[in-house]
């Protein structure tokens, strides 16, 4: 397996290790309900640098990157950060990315640790089909670190280390000398809460985590801010109803079936200077049609029980849907799930079951969504 820049940091918190996409990582250190409500109440410290981070660079980088990405590119700012998806030509989705526009022909996009391989792939397919784009793509996963540190304590406290990180807004990073290096900090995050996200070079994070440890004693009981595993990163990311490649995200998923229809431009080929997506005109034309057989829905289960993926969802007898991920949510203290359902059955406040498959259901009913919101 593959280990991060931070391997040293997860021995030394006694971190319950597992393969997750080839790189071993944390699905805890002590207790997942103790790291899901840490994160909510005060801060948590994610190790995040198994995610694919890519520089995409050269006169034509934006061109490229508005035919790979749903969303539109070329009006970004520089210091903006946007969330896209990244479709196959049926209109599936490969991925979702977090494209940084750090120049006019400058741009890192942050991809899953599961799809990394693929994309750079499916990145130099794009770009040789383009027509002669002129533009350098380079794989930094290796030489860089990336940790989110997310949570309602965390904003003053970075703030204090920093003017810029203070000023900075939701989406948006900035790049920050740090001795030889540079540190970009993004104000992002896949927990639901406010936070930051740091890409520094691999050989840096030493001296990161000493910085942040002299003012958070991250061992002590009441510590602000404490590491955090991929466990609860999930029942976090669910409670605030983010999607999950392989679950709500998928090659044979259509993508204006996942909820996220904000980061897709159908029309982004009628725009001045437009270029349209690869899987744009699947997807135009499932629109045509009437759109996706099923739509993303959430749901509240009676009973603490979770759904599990797969699960089949009924309406009366009749099978309506399947469950894509679901979790006893510790913040709203009840059963939740995401599921893709039938668009007769996605109105708010619609009567379902879900099927344990083991010869038990339990009632459901459609609510909106996210099932946590984090107070303005």
């Amino acid at each position: 397996m593959l280990r991060t820049p931070l391997s040293s940091f997860h021995a030394d918190h006694k971190g319950h290790m597992v393969d997750f996409a080839g790189w071993e990582m944390p699905l805890y250190y002590g207790s997942l309900l103790d790291e899901h409500r840490q994160c909510r109440t005060s801060g948590s410290i994610f190790d995040v640098s198994h995610m694919g981070r890519v520089k995409v660079s050269g006169r034509d980088a934006r061109k490229f990157l508005e035919r790979l990405c749903t969303r539109r590119i070329s009006d970004m700012t520089s210091g903006q950060c946007r969330y896209s998806l990244v479709c196959n030509e049926r209109g599936g989705v490969r991925d979702d990315v977090i494209v940084y526009r750090q120049d006019d022909d400058e741009f890192m996009v942050v991809v899953n640790a599961s799809n990394r391989e693929k994309l750079l792939g499916h990145f130099e397919k794009v770009k040789s089909e383009g027509g002669g784009l002129t533009l350098t793509i380079n794989d930094q996963t290796a030489s860089t670190a990336m940790i989110a540190l997310q949570g309602p304590k965390v904003m003053p406290l970075v703030s204090s280390i920093s003017s810029e990180i203070a000023a900075l807004k939701r989406y948006r990073f900035t790049t920050i000398d740090l001795m030889i290096a540079k540190l970009v900090v993004s104000r992002t995050g896949y927990t639901g809460e406010d936070g930051v996200e740091l890409i520094l070079p691999a050989s840096m994070v030493g001296m990161a985590l000493s910085q942040l440890s002299g003012k958070v004693d991250m061992k002590a009981a009441d510590a602000a801010i404490k590491p955090c595993g991929l466990g609860a990163r999930d029942t976090l990311r669910i409670e605030a109803a983010m999607p999950l490649y392989g679950h709500e995200l998928g090659e044979e998923i259509p993508a204006t079936a996942c909820g996220v229809d904000f980061a897709i431009a159908l029309d982004k080929d009628q725009a001045e200077k437009g270029e349209p997506f690869v899987g744009q005109a699947a997807l135009k034309a499932l629109a045509a049609s009437g759109g996706p057989a099923r739509k993303l829905v959430g749901l509240e289960l009676d009973g603490k029980r979770p759904a599990r993926q797969g699960m089949i969802v009924r309406r009366g007898t009749a099978e309506v849907g399947t469950v894509s991920s679901g979790c006893f949510g510790p913040t709203i203290n009840r059963s939740i799930a995401m599921a893709f359902v039938d668009r007769e059955s996605i109105a708010p406040g619609t009567a379902l079951e879900v099927d344990t498959g083991k010869g038990s259901s339990f009632a459901a009913r459609v609510v909106p969504m996210p099932f946590y919101k984090l107070a303005k």
